[in-house]
């Protein structure tokens, strides 16, 4: 069995954590609302951290959301996700560990699509480089082109 390396030691997943929080406060200092929205366990865990240190820096009133897919079949089973009009004109930014391909990213969008936010963003942990869809992350973590 192949042995698995570990990329981001957790200290050094903190400090990222800490740069991507205050990057996004930066991009929003002059909103009063912000939406983090965890794609599946690890990107709400995600979600939750920035949304901890995001408190601790910034007044914005940030309200978390979850949303669930299927990675390997999300056209398969719903997309679960509880959203409504109070969403609207507001900035949301959806949170992941790893943009691989950008097509869990695209699917996590696809609930948003029904509303109007005043935009949509992502923020991921690792982003592998290897997009086969039309998905930019706007908030990055580690860069990693393998």
């Amino acid at each position: 069995m192949a042995e698995r390396s570990i990329i981001l030691e957790p200290v050094k997943i903190r400090q990222k954590l800490e740069r991507m929080a205050y990057e996004i406060y930066e991009e929003h200092c002059d909103e009063t609302d912000l939406f983090l929205v965890g794609v599946n366990n690890k990107g709400y865990l995600l979600a939750q951290q920035l949304l901890d240190i995001l408190q601790s820096i910034s007044p914005l009133q940030i309200k978390l959301l979850h949303v669930v897919l299927d990675p390997s079949a999300p056209t398969e089973k719903p997309i679960q996700a509880e959203l409504g009009d109070w969403i609207n004109d507001k900035p949301v930014v959806i949170v992941d560990d790893v943009a691989n391909t950008g097509r869990t990213l695209l699917f996590a969008m696809k609930p948003f699509l029904e509303y109007l936010p005043k935009s949509i963003q992502i923020a991921v942990l690792v982003d592998r480089e290897h997009k086969q869809y039309p998905v930019a992350t706007d908030f990055v973590g580690l860069s990693l082109s393998t």
